[in-house]
């Protein structure tokens, strides 16, 4: 039977994204797998030695994808925090971290925890 309880991601998922000021902390290390337990789909990687959340999400063709960064677009325009995005014939890659502070922030997680339930809808 599942628990009626919102899943670790859905709360963080509730949460807003608060402004990231330059002088704010990045994570570090140690505080990153308590944030990605909640995320079990995302994984951290690296370009250029800054870290990025990342996720890729599979879809039927190219126009679902398309249709799923459009609305992941206006959502980060609500929120005010913007991924990049990689849009390929059947797959969406999503990376998100805070560039003012060239790092992740909890932004970062809340808002991968909105991409997984845009995608879920």
């Amino acid at each position: 039977m599942m628990s009626e309880e919102p899943a670790k991601s859905e709360l963080l998922a509730a949460q807003s994204c608060q402004p990231c000021r330059r002088d704010s902390k990045p994570l570090n290390q140690k505080e990153l797998p308590a944030w990605l337990e909640k995320l079990p789909d995302w994984l951290v990687t690296h370009h250029e030695g800054v870290p990025r959340l990342q996720r890729e999400f599979p879809f039927e063709d190219f126009t679902q994808g398309v249709a799923f960064a459009d609305q992941l677009a206006a959502l980060a325009d609500e929120n005010d925090h913007h991924p990049e995005l990689l849009i390929s014939w059947g797959c969406v890659s999503v990376r998100w971290w805070t560039h003012s502070i060239n790092g992740l922030h909890a932004n970062d997680f809340i808002m991968a925890a909105k991409t997984d339930l845009l995608f879920a809808s």
